[in-house]
């Protein structure tokens, strides 16, 4: 049996590893890398300085080493040959920062070994004060660049990842922070802790739906064009666009849909009649980061830990969500005051059930309370078109319903989405089980959001007389779904909420619920990297 050589570590991986060794491990053994605006930046530097003619970058191996990289440039005085690197940043106090150090004296040690002369020396030009940093390659130097490309193996072979570091400084200047999520990390060991805030509070993009039968999606250089029969041709820059969402027979040309994999923008397929079909995307994550899902989602105790968490969460957002509903009526409240007794008893019985099964019958019994208490409070307070009996779902047996079951399902989009970005398996979770095409993660993940993000939205727009219940549905004696125009109305509604802002009652701050997802699965997620339990903490107030 021969021995498999390690890869060769990029110089550029040296550089994270001497900064993080935790964002070493998420760019180099996980493969996750984001371009934030300060890498921008720094490639706008290196793009301008390559429009000088003199300025030439040369890409170096040595296996021996066990080192690759690219040189910004070569240069030479009193006939000694150096490798020169430029920073778009500050030099520390005109020295080089350490791993800047060991970034040159990596490029030196590679020049060296290709050109077969000694390299004596590097300079960093830090461009923000000027300044141009000698740093001398000596033996120590070399040390500290073997030690750098030792410790790069070793981390490669770790399944587990490093902490995340004590310099709570080096964290502002990560671009993957908000996958790192440090700061959350420090407050849940330190309540009193004062967190700056590191995850984004709200989306960048856009989520594009295209609806009507015969709508189309094509590519026309660097934009999108949305053709429709209602509003004509709409171009849309490709970097303001989040996700696609093709419904029904709407169509999309198969250079938009390659440009979107190019760019990692997700796709989505819903039938018609709103039933989730399908995605296109690339980030189905690396096999590293799905080994600690399945190891982790193997233990039986793990699975019934976390289905407890999520299902109490569920219980306590439908008992605020009612209370918040009848805390200006006595009356109304005294309705449904053996409901919220019933969901409290069966509360603490989830709280001690023993296995999924019971815990599945307790939350059955709860959802079915809270449907039934929901439908005493909304009487009289909402057209009664929309008035239900029960909480119905294949098919939809009436109109509440049906707006209730196409929001899931957009909900369900958006739960999916943010488990892919991650990069976790959602065909893999820990409580409902795989008995439809519907993956089980992603349905245990939306049980966090059913309530704050669509059931207290539709019962605001029915109060404020937003459906009409003509023109926005489609009936029949056995089935009620919405018509193009109600899929419209519920798509908006779907959207807005998502940009709603609300705020996290143990991480402090504010967040729009697209954000929240994704925080769930990526707290979700560090149950098993970190040994965090902030996973389904969030609540209705």
């Amino acid at each position: 049996m021969t021995d498999i050589a390690p890869p060769l570590t990029r110089v550029m991986a040296l550089h994270a590893l001497l900064y993080c060794e935790r964002l070493f491990y998420f760019e180099e053994v996980e493969e996750i890398r984001v371009a934030d605006a300060n890498v921008f930046a720094g490639r706008r530097l290196h793009e301008e300085l390559a429009e000088d003619e003199s300025l030439e970058t040369y890409q170096l191996e040595d296996e021996e080493l066990g080192l690759v990289g690219k040189l910004d440039a070569i240069r030479t005085r009193d006939g000694e040959i150096y490798p020169y690197e430029h920073k778009r940043g500050r030099s520390n106090n005109g020295l080089a920062w350490n791993s800047d150090r060991v970034q040159v004296g990596a490029y030196a040690m590679l020049l060296e070994r290709a050109v077969q002369k000694p390299v004596r020396s590097a300079r960093i030009r830090y461009h923000r004060d000027n300044k141009t940093v000698v740093a001398p390659v000596d033996d120590i130097l070399r040390g500290e660049v073997r030690r750098a490309i030792a410790r790069a193996n070793e981390l490669r072979e770790s399944p587990t990842r490093p902490p995340i570091t004590k310099n709570e400084k080096l964290c502002v200047a990560c671009s993957l922070s908000p996958i790192c999520l440090p700061e959350e990390t420090r407050k849940e060991r330190d309540p009193a802790y004062e967190s700056i805030r590191l995850f984004p509070p709200k989306r960048e993009t856009q989520t594009i739906h295209i609806l009507g039968h015969g709508d189309r999606l094509s590519r026309h250089g660097d934009t999108l064009k949305v053709i429709t029969r209602e509003a004509g041709e709409t171009v849309l820059p490709i970097e303001d666009i989040g996700e696609i969402v093709i419904h029904g027979y709407a169509q999309a040309s198969t250079q938009a849909l390659a440009e979107c994999a190019y760019r990692d923008i997700p796709v989505h397929w819903f039938t018609s009649g709103g039933n989730y079909l399908c995605a296109l995307t690339t980030g189905v994550g690396r096999v590293q980061r799905r080994l600690g899902q399945y190891q982790f989602l193997a233990d039986p105790v793990n699975r019934l830990t976390l289905a407890k968490k999520t299902v109490i969460n569920r219980i306590e957002n439908q008992f605020q969500y009612l209370l918040r509903l009848t805390r200006n009526g006595s009356e109304t409240r005294g309705k449904i005051v053996k409901h919220l007794r019933q969901m409290k008893k069966l509360k603490r019985q989830a709280e001690n059930a023993n296995d999924p099964d019971e815990l599945r019958g307790y939350e059955g019994a709860c959802g079915n309370t809270y449907f039934s208490a929901l439908r005493r409070v909304l009487q009289g307070t909402i057209p009664p078109e929309f008035e239900f009996q029960k909480r119905t779902r294949r098919p939809p047996r009436d109109r509440f319903n049906a707006i209730l079951s196409f929001g899931y399902a957009l909900l369900y989009r958006s739960v999916m989405s943010a488990i892919l970005q991650v990069g976790l398996e959602p065909a893999l979770g820990y409580y409902h089980t795989p008995r439809s095409s519907a993956h089980p993660l992603v349905m245990d993940i939306m049980e966090l959001f059913r309530v704050p993000i669509w059931d207290q939205t539709v019962i605001a727009s029915l109060r404020r007389n937003r459906w009409d219940p003509t023109v926005d549905f489609q009936c029949t004696p056995v089935k009620v779904w919405l018509s193009d125009d109600g899929r419209k109305k519920a798509i908006e509604l779907f959207e807005n909420r998502l940009n709603d802002s609300w705020k996290h009652p143990i991480l402090d701050y504010s967040l729009s619920y697209y954000r929240q997802i994704e925080l769930e699965v990526r707290l979700l997620e560090k149950c098993w990297t970190d040994e965090s339990s902030l996973f389904a903490t969030s609540r209705i107030r």
